[in-house]
Parts: structure tokens; C-alpha cells; sequence
């Protein structure tokens, strides 16, 4: 049963539907200069725009380091059957591996840097924690796209994550190229929720994560979003970040160069923002994709 009170209702019987942001953008909190944090430069293109990207951010011996490590976590993941680990939706290659800063110190030490913990705890006003982390990967010449979607409206149905406190942190470990299915991200989406159609059955995830059927916005509703704020993709060297707020509507073409990428994600959410029951009778997502058992705030490196 849906609630009438649930202001972002998704997946329902009634047609899709475009609704107004009822949650600020940015949270003025105890953060909100200092250290790391944004520019009001900087800040005002977030707010605007709903991402920022700080080009260059992490030298590149750190960032050869990271790459190296992410390889090895995928190839262990898919030779073991982690259960972190999802593979492409027509083969054996692992697409991505989920709960990384709980398999490596190395990614759980980056998520505790001050050069990305600051800036997630300014946008969101408060102390934070990692509600997902996951390596995307998409090899040359295989690997698949990310169909248009935003991360909210998925979070809110299936984790019950109640409002648009969530900021995504994006490290390019690779290039991220025209070629090799960069991030793209449609400016000013965040202000509006696209509510979805169709009933979303249990266990979606194990589905969904590599090829979404439910939660994916109409064309109609994609183009009222593009129409008004274009598509911009995040192109970049490897070592930069890209901050995106919870409900931008974002995807990536695939990768029919032969030139790969490797993105790790970190989802930051505020503790005043802990997940509550998933939506419409929907058991909740294991841990590895949604957290509520390791929800202590994070302290700086």
C-alpha cells in the first residue's frame, strides 16, 4: 500500500509523472567552510546544476594505486562469487563490484579523506556516512551502458531512504573520454522527481543492477528534463571528482572503444537521513547495496 503521505510516490498504478524537489539542494550546517569544502563559486554551479566536477583533484601516483587495487578487487570478486560482485547482463565479466570500502583499506581510507569527506559534509549540513560504494567498470570494446536514471527515486522505493539528503562521489580512475561511455548528467534535473510506473518485485536487485527494467523514466518525461537543462558529460583525467546530487538524472553509453574506464562511487548520506522501511512491501536490499547496520558517522583522514 502506498502512503498518501509520501510526497515522492514512484511505481504506483497511476501514469508516470513530474513532480517539484520538496528538499533543499544544499544544507547549511557546521561544514560549511573550511578545509576542503567548495568554493561559493563552486557551490552556487552545484546548487544550480545539480554536480560539480573538480578536474585533477588526485595526483596521479594516488591514483595508479587506486586503479591497481580496483583490478584486483574485481578479478577476486568474480573469481570467488562475491556476492558484491554483478556482472554484465549478456556475460560472465564483472560490470561492478559493490561495498568496496568494506573490501579494501585502501578505498575505505579515500572515503575518509578530508578532500572528499569535506565536501560531502558541506552539502549535506551534517556528519555523514556510506550508504553505498561500488567500482563501475566497462572494458574496451564490452562494456554495457547505464540507462538514464536517478539514484533517489530507487533508493526512496527499494532502501526507503526518506529524503534528498544523499550526495554520489565519483572518482575517474581512468580517463572518462567521448568515447568510452563517460557519466552524463542532464543540469538542473535534480529539481524535479520523475516518478516511475510499474510494481517492483522483490529481490529487483538482483536484476536491476545489471539491467534496470523498473524505476527508468519515460521518454517523455527525459525530454521535458534534456529540453530544459541540455546533457553535459563528465569528461576528465583520471584523478578527478565528480559530486552529483541523489536525484540527478544520470547514464553512460557503452564502451565500443578500446579504451577502458573505471569509475568508483561513494554515496555519502546524512545521518539525519538513515533509511527507514522500503516502499511498497518490499523486503530491503542487502547490505552491500544499501546500508543500515554500518551507519556510524565517518571521521577524517
Amino acid at each position: 500500500m502506498v502512503l498518501v503521505s509520501d510526497i515522492y510516490q514512484s511505481r504506483t498504478d497511476r501514469e508516470s509523472a513530474i513532480l517539484q524537489r520538496q528538499d533543499p539542494v544544499f544544507y547549511p550546517g557546521p561544514y560549511a567552510k573550511g578545509g576542503f569544502a567548495l568554493s561559493e563559486h563552486q557551490l552556487r554551479n552545484y546548487r544550480k546544476n545539480g554536480f560539480i566536477q573538480l578536474r585533477g583533484l588526485l595526483p596521479g601516483a594516488e591514483v595508479a594505486e587506486l586503479l591497481s587495487e580496483a583490478g584486483h578487487l574485481a578479478v577476486a570478486s568474480g573469481r570467488e562469487q562475491r556476492p558484491e560482485a554483478v556482472y554484465e547482463p549478456d556475460s560472465s565479466d564483472v560490470r561492478s563490484v559493490f561495498r568496496v570500502h568494506g573490501l579494501s583499506g585502501i578505498f575505505s581510507s579515500l572515503m575518509r579523506d578530508r578532500r572528499l569527506l569535506d565536501v560531502a559534509r558541506q552539502i549535506l549540513g551534517s556528519d555523514v556516512y556510506v550508504h553505498q560504494s561500488r567500482l563501475n567498470l566497462k572494458p574496451g570494446f564490452g562494456g554495457k551502458e547505464f540507462y538514464w536514471h536517478s539514484d533517489f527515486e530507487t533508493w526512496h522505493v527499494e532502501d526507503g531512504m526518506p529524503r534528498m539528503r544523499a550526495v554520489s562521489c565519483v572518482v575517474l580512475l581512468t580517463e572518462n573520454n567521448e568515447y568510452n561511455g563517460p557519466l552524463m548528467l542532464v543540469p538542473g534535473s535534480h529539481r524535479h522527481y520523475i516518478s516511475c510506473v510499474g510494481q517492483t518485485p522483490q529481490d529487483h536487485y538482483k536484476q536491476s543492477l545489471r539491467k534496470q527494467e523498473y524505476g527508468v523514466p519515460d521518454p517523455t518525461s527525459l525530454h521535458f528534463l534534456i529540453e530544459r537543462g541540455g546533457l553535459q558529460s563528465a569528461k576528465g583525467p583520471a584523478g578527478s571528482v565528480v559530486f552529483f546530487d541523489c536525484n540527478t538524472m544520470h547514464g553512460s553509453n557503452s564502451n565500443i572503444s578500446p579504451f577502458p574506464r573505471a569509475n568508483l562511487f561513494c554515496v555519502y548520506n546524512s545521518v539525519e537521513n538513515r533509511l527507514q522501511t522500503p516502499q511498497q512491501g518490499l523486503q530491503p536490499r542487502p547490505e552491500f547495496i544499501a546500508a543500515r547496520e554500518q551507519v556510524l558517522p565517518l571521521e577524517r583522514l
